[in-house]
């Protein structure tokens, strides 16, 4: 089992873009097929939840409340861990921080500039190789 913190910036491009072959749709669909499991806590729900239903997105309430529901009914709460890291945006800590309650987990995020340097933290694209080499085509 694969364990991940998804950026916002991952779920919404997910949720938006027309390309079903885009690494953050691959990963969505990873989600879906239980190939990959969240970790969240109610501080990355509430991000997620006001950042979908954002006017310029325009995603439909229906896809947003199911995106939702689905990483709350399949994914895994996680606690903070505290990090003494430096974020340039301090929104960004609750992302890492829970991504470290969970050995082995992963933090996804198409922004790795702004986070840690660090084997935990990868791009859409390098989340998709983990999953392609765990469940193979």
């Amino acid at each position: 089992m694969i364990y991940a913190v998804i950026d916002t910036n991952v779920i919404v491009s997910a949720h938006i873009t027309k390309n079903i072959n885009a690494p953050t749709s691959k990963i969505w669909e990873a989600v879906l097929l239980g190939k990959l499991t969240l970790i969240y806590n109610e501080e990355i729900i509430e991000e997620y939840s006001d950042v979908l239903r954002r006017k310029k997105f325009d995603i439909p309430e229906s896809l947003i409340k199911k995106a939702l529901d689905r990483i709350i009914t399949y994914g895994v709460r996680g606690e903070r861990i505290l990090s003494d890291e430096f974020f340039p945006d301090s929104k960004d800590i609750v992302f890492y921080e829970v991504a470290l309650s969970k050995n082995g987990a992963y933090l996804v995020t198409g922004n790795t500039k702004h986070f840690p340097k660090t084997h935990i933290v990868v791009t859409p694209a390098e989340m998709l190789e983990i999953i392609q080499r765990e469940y193979p085509m």
